[in-house]
């Protein structure tokens, strides 16, 4: 094989590989238009992207969903959550009925459609999971941004004050309340805002103390710019992804608060439905053990329920990050380099292979040629002894 022959091959060869990674999507693209995104857009773009967070955004959106058409769905199997069917919820033995088409997750030890109840529990554990967090991060703001803006003796005492309630044991406190006032849910929502405040007070505390020596914050007051104007129009405008994010971490620990306390007998009143008090009703007679859907639904949904906002709440304090999508960036340009590489490594190898064709063809080129030049030489040298 020629010099020339080979070398028409690997071009050809190469060409022809080139031309399939062109094809596979390395084509270049069209110049596009620089988008202008808002906070907002850019938040939303960069949360998008996170598949873990979109999961969890999907399964809260059904779950408000099924606590807002809860009436709906008692409507459709025609079982009210208060409402005993013993008849066909209980077997002849007095045994729960199982999943199947009269109740589709089963049905509990008083005959009491499970499904309905999970679904009207989740009113509850979102109620109280929203607005003990929300409230919480209120207090938290008011009592972060006083003691990190003034210091002093403002700082002090409200310091000390959160100190306090960090100490203060969960649910001694909480069994002392319920013993003096009574359990309902107005007495469950002041416990779980009572000790849902304190760790995000601190945190905010800390961010002030370093916002109110920025440049900007010397600037207005060096303009005249009173405590309250700077406080509204300087400080808060830079915690709110602190409070966007705290406050959506906050509604799983609210939620897990409310179901540790109607467990307990010290929540939500029955005949009111809550996941806390349903599993507390499965695991006081020991009626899990021939049962285990009574425990396996109201502890799956509490369990998803709390993971789901966790992980929501991980991937807004990413998405909130304007750093956050730059690193995403550079991870996917990473990410096609190396699929680049890979792509061209199967050419690369072709054209080595083309250049060792080409050594060995001259190699074998200078091997034959070898034996001719000698014979010439031998044969002139005949001639000169003649």
């Amino acid at each position: 094989m020629s010099e020339a022959t080979v070398r028409n091959r690997t071009s050809t060869d190469a060409k022809t590989s080139l031309g399939a990674i062109g094809a596979a999507g390395n084509k270049p693209t069209p110049a596009r238009k620089i988008e202008q995104l808002g906070a907002g857009q850019a938040t939303w773009r960069r949360l998008r992207h996170d598949k873990a967070s979109m999961i969890a955004l999907g399964f809260i959106v059904l779950l408000v969903l099924m606590a807002v058409f809860a009436p709906a769905l008692a409507a459709i199997t025609g079982h009210d959550p208060a409402q005993q069917y013993r008849e066909i919820g209980l077997t002849a033995t007095g045994l729960p009925t199982g999943p199947g088409k009269a109740f589709w997750f089963g049905a509990d030890q008083l005959g009491r459609d499970e499904l309905v109840r999970i679904a009207y529990g989740a009113r509850v554990s979102l109620l109280v999971g929203v607005v003990a967090s929300m409230c919480g991060s209120l207090i938290a703001v008011v009592i972060g941004v006083l003691a990190g803006y003034f210091g002093g003796w403002v700082d002090n005492v409200l310091s000390r004050i959160t100190d306090f309630v960090m100490t203060i044991p969960f649910l001694l406190c909480a069994l002392a309340l319920v013993s003096v006032f009574g359990a309902s849910i107005r007495m469950c929502l002041f416990v779980v805002i009572f000790f849902s405040w304190a760790v995000t007070g601190r945190v905010i505390r800390a961010q002030v103390q370093v916002l109110k020596k920025k440049e900007f914050v010397e600037a207005a007051r060096s303009l005249g710019a009173s405590d309250a104007s700077i406080i509204v129009k300087d400080i808060l405008p830079n915690l709110t992804e602190t409070i966007i994010v705290y406050t959506t971490q906050g509604i799983p620990s609210c939620i897990v608060f409310e179901a540790s306390l109607s467990f307990l007998g010290m929540g939500i009143v029955p005949p009111t439905p809550s996941w806390g008090g349903m599993l507390s009703e499965a695991a006081g007679n020991s009626i899990y053990m021939v049962a285990p859907w009574l425990v396996f639904f109201p502890g799956l949904f509490l369990l998803m329920t709390t993971l789901s906002f966790n992980i929501l709440g991980d991937g807004l304090r990413d998405a909130l990050d304007p750093k956050a999508g730059r690193r995403m960036l550079a991870r996917k340009r990473k990410r096609k380099g190396a699929a680049a590489v890979a792509a061209v490594a199967p050419v690369t190898a072709q054209i080595a292979a083309a250049d060792d064709d080409i050594a060995a063809a001259k190699s074998a080129e200078a091997t034959s040629s070898t034996p001719a030049s000698s014979s010439t030489s031998a044969a002139s040298m005949t001639k000169e002894g003649d």
